[in-house]
């Protein structure tokens, strides 16, 4: 008797055990599509086409001539902003 009581008492806690994974939430499976449906990008245009951050500008001749001189100093990064803004501010005084 004491046997069969431990046997059905261990049964049970190992059902429990072993049926919480199958209760665990899994990630669902992606749902099918239509097979009438377009591909989304040949309905859409490209992003890079459609939205720009900053409309561009022309760039000045004294951008330009500005960009050269920081090219043959070497410059970079905020030594090259910095230079680039007061030799632009210089051109424009000069005009």
């Amino acid at each position: 008797m004491m046997k069969i009581s431990s046997f059905c008492l261990a049964t049970a806690v190992t059902s429990f055990l072993l049926a919480g994974s199958a209760f665990a939430q899994t990630t669902p499976a992606p749902a099918a599509k239509p097979a009438a449906t377009a591909p989304k990008a040949a309905t859409t245009a490209p992003k890079a086409a459609t939205t720009t951050p900053k409309a561009a500008k022309p760039r000045t001749a004294a951008s330009l001539e500005c960009s050269k001189q920081a090219d043959a100093k070497g410059l970079h990064g905020k030594e090259r902003k910095k230079f680039r803004s007061e030799c632009k501010r210089n051109a424009s005084k000069a005009n």
